[in-house]
C-alpha cells in the first residue's frame, strides 16, 4: 500500500510538471500569436494566426542568413514554393500549360468551353511577392487565374518572372514587358484566339507595379500596334520615396506586410545596402537639400493628392538635411519603371481605364489612391474600389487554409468589374 501510495505521487508531480509545461507553452504561443489588431480588420484571430506563421519563417530565414547557410528570401521562398508549388492540370472549363514567351516562363488558363474560333477576353497577370517571394504556379495564383479563365471565359496569362535575389532591377521588369510584348503580336493572340481589342494587365502588391510599369511602357512602344483595354491593380506598390504617407504610419505594425519589410523589399528589388533601410524610413533619401528628388516629392505630395479622409491628422515627415548616397547609389528609386507613381502627366494620359483595389490596413494604401488621383487628372476613367476591412495580400487569402471573408469579396469584385469592362 505504501508503494502504491508512493508511486501515485510521483504520478501526481508528473502531471503536474507536464501540465505545468504545457501551460508555459500556451502561454508563450499566445504571447508570440497575439499583437494588437485595428478593430475593423477582417477575422483578426485568423490574421495573428497568419501573420505569426510569416513571421516564424522571416526569423528562420533572419537566422539562415545570420549564420551564412543561406540567403533569407531564399529561406522564405524555399518554404513558399514547397508548400504551394503546383503542376499544370487542366479540368473540364480550363486547359492549364506552361510555356516560354521570349525566354520567360509562363502559365496559360484557357477557356475551353467556347466553340474554337470563338474570340475571347485575356487578362497578362503578375503574381505579387516583393519582386522576391511566390510564382505564378503556386497554389494561390493557380487558384486565381483558373476562376479568372473560368468566370471571365477568358484566357489568362500568368508570367513567372524571375526573382530576387537571383536577379534585381530591371529584370523583374524585363521579363514582364518582354512575355507581355511577345504575347501581344497578332500571331500569337491568334493561336490562342484572343481578341486584340479586350485584352487587359493585372497585378497585385509587387505585381501590381510591374502590371503599372508595363501598361506605361506598353503606351510609349509605337511598335506595339495591339494596346491594353484595361489596367486593374491591386494593393499596388507604386513608390519609395515616402515611407510616411499616412497608410505607411497608421499601418505600420499591422501584418502582413510592416513598413521596415517593404523598405527591405525595395532595397532587394533595386540591389541597394540594406543599411539604408533606417534612412527610407525617416525619408532622408528624400530631404529638402537633395535636388535630384525634387521632381519626383512634388509628383506624391499625398497632402495633395489624398482625400481628407484618408490624411486624417497625420503630417508629412520632411527632412531638411539627408542622405544624398542613398539616391547616388540607389537610382532606381527615381525610376519611373520601378516606382510608376513617378510618370509623366503626358505618360498617365495614354493609359487605358483603370481599377485600383485599396485596402485600410495596408501600408500600400495611399500609394493606389494617389496613383488614381493622378490618373483621374490625367483624364483616365479610374475605379477606386476600397475595402475598409482589408488588409495587404487579403485577395490571395480566399482558399483553405487560409480563408478570409474579404479575400473572397476582394476577388469577387475584381473579377466583376473585369466582366463588365473587359
Amino acid at each position: 500500500i505504501i508503494q502504491q501510495v508512493k508511486q501515485a505521487s510521483t504520478d501526481t508531480a508528473d502531471m503536474k510538471s507536464a501540465l505545468a509545461v504545457v501551460f508555459l507553452f500556451s502561454l508563450l504561443s499566445a504571447y508570440y500569436v497575439y499583437i494588437p489588431l485595428p478593430s475593423t480588420v477582417s477575422e483578426p484571430w485568423k490574421l495573428m494566426l497568419l501573420d505569426a506563421t510569416f513571421r516564424g519563417v522571416q526569423h528562420l530565414g533572419n537566422l539562415f542568413h545570420d549564420l551564412g547557410l543561406s540567403h533569407h528570401i531564399r529561406v522564405l521562398n524555399f518554404v513558399v514554393l514547397n508548400f504551394g508549388m503546383l503542376a499544370p492540370v487542366s479540368s473540364e472549363a480550363v486547359r492549364v500549360s506552361d510555356t516560354m514567351f521570349n525566354g520567360v516562363l509562363v502559365r496559360v488558363f484557357e477557356y475551353n468551353k467556347e466553340p474554337g474560333d470563338a474570340l475571347k477576353r485575356s487578362v497578362v497577370y503578375l503574381h505579387g511577392g516583393g519582386w522576391a517571394l511566390g510564382s505564378a504556379r503556386i497554389r494561390s495564383y493557380d487558384h486565381l487565374c483558373r476562376k479568372m479563365a473560368e468566370d471571365l471565359k477568358a484566357v489568362i496569362v500568368s508570367i513567372d518572372y524571375r526573382l530576387a535575389p537571383d536577379v534585381h532591377f530591371p529584370e523583374q521588369y524585363n521579363d514582364a514587358f518582354l512575355a507581355t510584348k511577345h504575347f501581344l503580336q497578332p500571331e500569337v493572340l491568334s493561336k490562342y484566339s484572343v481578341d486584340p481589342a479586350r485584352v487587359s494587365v493585372s497585378g497585385d502588391s509587387a505585381g501590381g507595379n510591374l502590371a503599372a510599369a508595363v501598361a506605361q511602357q506598353l503606351a510609349l512602344d509605337s511598335s506595339i500596334t495591339n494596346k491594353f483595354k484595361l489596367q486593374s491593380l491591386i494593393y499596388p506598390v507604386l513608390q519609395a520615396l515616402d515611407f510616411n504617407t499616412p497608410s505607411y504610419q497608421q499601418n505600420r505594425d499591422v501584418p502582413i506586410l510592416y513598413r521596415p519589410l517593404m523598405a527591405r523589399f525595395w532595397l532587394e528589388y533595386l540591389n541597394g545596402d540594406p543599411s539604408f533601410i533606417q534612412p527610407l524610413l525617416v525619408n532622408n533619401h528624400t530631404a529638402l537639400d537633395l535636388s535630384q528628388a525634387t521632381v519626383s516629392r512634388a509628383k506624391l505630395n499625398w497632402t495633395l493628392l489624398l482625400p481628407s479622409a484618408f490624411k486624417k491628422n497625420y503630417k508629412p515627415v520632411v527632412q531638411a538635411m539627408g542622405t544624398p548616397k542613398v539616391i547616388e547609389e540607389v537610382p532606381g528609386l527615381l525610376d519611373a519603371r520601378a516606382a510608376p507613381l513617378l510618370a509623366d502627366q503626358e505618360v498617365l494620359r495614354m493609359l487605358p481605364r483603370t481599377y485600383i483595389l485599396t485596402c485600410e490596413h495596408d501600408v500600400l494604401r495611399d500609394d493606389g489612391i494617389m496613383y488614381a488621383r493622378r490618373l483621374e487628372e490625367a483624364g483616365i476613367p479610374v475605379t477606386h474600389d476600397h475595402y475598409d476591412d482589408g488588409f495587404h495580400g487579403c485577395m490571395i487569402f480566399g482558399i483553405w487554409p487560409t480563408y478570409f471573408s474579404v479575400g473572397v469579396r476582394t476577388m469577387n469584385n475584381y473579377i466583376k468589374w473585369l466582366d463588365e469592362n473587359l
